[in-house]
């Protein structure tokens, strides 16, 4: 699915939850310009998904149409296709990345990164019989998963194998903060990477 489906879905599903919904707060929801959403929603109307009211004089209301409600219909199933894919596709990696390995028993793997990707991978070492020793994390949580988070200058006093860096769009800056902080290079895996 791509950026522009995503951003209509978003506004369809708002503007079905909340006729009232403002558009600077459609805006912060999209992480665009105010200008940009006033954009997509008279395109969104021009295509006949939504209707634009204004109840009372100075109030604006967006209305869900039929052909809008069927559009939410079929951008929500591409939705679920896309994610389905994508964590088909992230286990297939983690799976090739990690039979890669020597293949010993009891490998124990440290995971950066406390995003939705990293509970994929987390799900995916435990079918796979790898311990999950923790998670490193810049935040101040102190557990994930019910699993130690550390900061990255701490990782070297935990016993790992290996670090798998699932945060996609900062694994090379991840990479070089954990050498700096002791972790050899080649025990570093990036599941970002294609094998």
């Amino acid at each position: 699915m791509n950026v522009q489906g995503q951003r209509d879905l978003l506004l369809l599903s708002e503007v079905e939850r909340d006729a009232g919904v403002t558009q600077r707060s459609l805006s912060t929801k999209l992480g665009v310009a105010l200008g940009l959403t006033n954009l997509y929603l008279k395109r969104l109307a021009r295509k006949g998904c939504i209707k634009i009211t204004t109840i009372p004089r100075n109030r604006i209301q967006y209305l869900l149409t039929p052909q809008g409600l069927a559009e939410k219909s079929r951008l929500t199933y591409l939705y679920m296709q896309h994610s389905l894919s994508y964590y088909r596709d992230m286990r297939a990696r983690l799976k090739a990345m990690m039979s890669r390995l020597d293949g010993s028993h009891g490998q124990r793997v440290v995971i950066y990164g406390t995003t939705e990707l990293a509970e994929l991978a987390y799900l995916s070492l435990r079918e796979m019989n790898i311990d999950c020793v923790g998670f490193i994390d810049g935040s101040a949580r102190e557990s994930f998963l019910s699993c130690p988070v550390s900061s990255p200058d701490q990782v070297s006093r935990w016993q790992f194998d290996w670090v798998l860096i699932t945060d996609l769009e900062h694994a090379s800056a991840c990479e070089e903060q954990l050498v700096q902080s002791g972790v050899l290079r080649d025990k570093v895996l990036n599941l970002g990477l294609r094998v």
